[in-house]
């Protein structure tokens, strides 16, 4: 998995972001020239509460969905001087989760999950759920002090092989056309397409390029 950074709560995710399966990415070309994905297993929080240690935390746990993480790198790069990464990460369409929720007792051993990620059938990212900086326990149990309420996600991080860690990150970065697949094991296939700002709406874009 990646360095623990991404294992933070991201603070300011905006909820109206969020997509389902088949749902389309729409590429804010207005915005962003380095689109990028991030496929990460979600956990689902079952009830109400707060202060609780990792022995305590599967009780919290109703069960896990996929996350596909897409991220503006370019805008990204300004966000990483406060750690909190809101804007890149919260844009319309950027949080496609699904395809549904996988009940915790269907998961033997949710630390011991294949995870794969595919653009147009290629695989881009390969990893497992055992190689978790955090184990999800721990995890879920650290931002107990902020309080839980049920219906709450909590996301892993992912693992290697985004677009911007690759040579010529720009052969890899999503674009108009693609289709995007984040498979975790056990949990299920989250399937969206990269649209163009065109296809979505009616009216031209209206916005500023946030670049360095």
């Amino acid at each position: 998995m990646v360095p623990p950074r991404t294992q933070r709560d991201r603070l300011f995710q905006n909820v109206d972001s969020i997509i389902g399966p088949e749902d389309d990415i729409v590429y804010p070309e207005g915005l962003t020239k380095e689109l990028d994905y991030e496929l990460e297993l979600a956990v689902i929080i079952g009830k109400t509460g707060k202060w609780f240690g990792p022995d305590e935390a599967v009780d919290y746990i109703a069960g896990y969905t996929v996350f596909n993480d897409i991220t503006a790198r370019d805008i990204q790069r300004r966000e990483m001087q406060s750690g909190v990464f809101s804007f890149s990460k919260g844009i319309d369409t950027f949080c496609p989760i699904g395809p549904w929720i996988v009940t915790a007792d269907e998961i033997p051993d949710a630390q011991k999950l294949n995870m794969e990620l595919r653009v147009n059938g290629e695989v881009r990212q390969s990893g497992n759920t055992d190689n978790m900086v955090l184990s999800i326990p721990h995890l879920v149990a650290h931002h107990s002090p902020q309080g839980y309420s049920a219906g709450d996600i909590i996301t892993t991080g992912t693992i290697s092989g985004v677009a911007a860690v690759q040579p010529n990150p720009f052969d890899f970065y999503l674009k108009p056309g693609d289709t995007v697949e984040a498979e975790i094991a056990g949990v299920g296939t989250l399937r969206n397409h990269v649209v163009p700002w065109s296809a979505a709406h009616d009216k031209p874009f209206v916005g500023t390029l946030y670049t360095d």
